[in-house]
């Protein structure tokens, strides 16, 4: 098995490249790293010491799109995590980008982080941080995703594709952190956040996540 993935399964972007292996039906090792401190022989791989990175032989990757990008372009079987036509192509990037520079500071590091995992590491939980994503942020995030599914199922073509993956990845932590979108203000992005979670990929791996949240909340609450 030459490929290796590093990182922690409940980061949104790690779980964004294992859903992206699993698609291509390709086997991997995950190797844990936390983020935030990782061990000094990280930084070998990835000069930044985030997460996730990945190797592939002797070649490694850093950034989950450089990644996903590259299982894409040297696997091409299974769904085209891409998209294919040039316009396609081009919404796929723009909406991944969306989701990870425009939902992920307050999904992940607003709510989720504030309500798991400060807790658990000992630190206060920034509930008016946790306020201003979730009434003042999220809403025209997930007001503008809503239109843009529209009566669609996917975001990009007739199927799933990196887009639709890294928006859920960012829903999924945000229902770690104990919130849920609105179905009668959002049906749209509700039904399709549903849909995306009853496929094979994501529920071979929310299970394990679930349960690492609940240990994670019961080491807070020490029952």
């Amino acid at each position: 098995m030459s490929l290796v993935l590093y990182g922690v399964p409940l980061s949104p972007f790690v779980r964004k490249v294992r859903l992206a292996l699993l698609e291509k039906g390709l086997d991997y090792q995950l190797e844990f790293v936390m983020p935030f401190a990782p061990p000094a022989w990280y930084f070998e791989l990835n000069p930044l010491g985030r997460i996730p990175t990945l190797k592939d032989g002797d070649l490694v990757l850093a950034d989950s799109s450089v990644i996903c990008q590259y299982l894409d372009d040297c696997h091409p079987h299974g769904i085209a995590l891409l998209g294919h036509p040039p316009e396609e192509r081009a919404r796929v990037r723009w909406l991944e980008k969306y989701a990870d520079y425009e939902i992920a500071p307050y999904a992940t590091f607003g709510v989720f982080r504030n309500r798991i995992v400060k807790p658990s590491a000992g630190q206060r939980c920034d509930e008016e941080a946790v306020r201003q994503a979730l009434e003042e942020v999220l809403p025209k995030h997930f007001d503008y995703l809503d239109r843009q599914l529209g009566e669609r199922s996917y975001f990009v073509g007739e199927e799933a594709t990196l887009a639709d993956f890294a928006i859920t990845c960012q829903l999924i932590n945000l229902e770690h952190g104990g919130e849920t979108l609105d179905p009668a203000r959002w049906p749209r992005l509700a039904a399709h956040f549903e849909r995306m979670k009853a496929r094979q990929s994501v529920q071979s791996l929310l299970p394990a996540e679930q349960r690492m949240v609940e240990k994670l909340r019961t080491s807070v609450s020490g029952t």
